[in-house]
């Protein structure tokens, strides 16, 4: 397909497994169909039905929820390679709960048809089992990450929050030393909780002995002394 790389598409968690070549030979029977956006642009609009999955072929896609007062807040983002919007397409007649805007300019999305995916081509491409395959790791991966953040941030306090996230980082690392992939404001977010409120928090559990932080490293001393 004229202007998409199939060597870099062969590296997205949709394509992995399947080689440039076939790459190039699936395109045309998933209907792919890339599209450019301005920073600024709407990609999906909310309540919108998705029947597509998108790959971010460059720039960037931020996803957003609002209320009815407009008060909007960042639900995720995706960079170059990633994958977004499977949960939806997989189920067409349900609508979209966010906006989905490019966040630079340009951005260039490849839009791949979950149908197409789903079934079998007339050709009977052996690598599509592949993608199907890969789409649905796709979609249990990301369950997995929302159930995580669903038990992270359930305590009330966000003391509770904070030591409930490290905890589960702490399991993932196997170790009570660990980096987060998280600046303060990422973490605040991800959390749902202010982020001068959640830089007090730390220094309170430090205090109290029950981390040390510094930057994206944390090390969980009560949790090393135990072991």
């Amino acid at each position: 397909m004229r202007g998409v790389d199939a060597e870099f598409l062969s590296k997205t968690p949709l394509f992995r497994g399947v080689t440039p070549q076939e790459v190039n030979e699936m395109l045309g029977c998933l209907a792919a169909r890339p599209k450019t956006y301005e920073k600024g642009d709407l990609v999906w609009v909310e309540g919108s039905p998705v029947k597509s999955v998108g790959i971010v072929l460059e720039g960037g896609v931020r996803v957003e929820g609002a209320d009815v007062w407009g008060n909007a807040s960042v639900m995720g983002s995706f960079s170059a390679g990633e994958l977004f919007g499977e949960a939806f397409a997989a189920l067409q007649d349900e609508p979209l709960l966010t906006n989905v805007v490019a966040t630079k300019t340009p951005t260039r999305v490849l839009f791949v048809d979950v149908t197409h995916i789903m079934h079998s081509c007339p050709m009977a491409c052996a690598y599509h089992a592949r993608v199907a395959e890969n789409l649905l790791a796709s979609v249990a991966r990301k369950n997995v990450r929302l159930t995580r953040r669903i038990r992270d941030a359930a305590p009330k306090s966000i003391k509770g929050k904070l030591l409930a996230y490290l905890s589960t980082q702490s399991k993932l690392a196997g170790s009570s030393e660990f980096d987060i992939p998280f600046t303060r404001q990422q973490l605040a977010d991800y959390l749902g909780v202010d982020r001068c409120a959640l830089c007090t928090a730390i220094g309170e559990l430090e205090r109290e002995g029950k981390l040390t932080a510094n930057r994206r490293h944390f090390s969980l001393p009560v949790v090393a002394a135990r072991r």
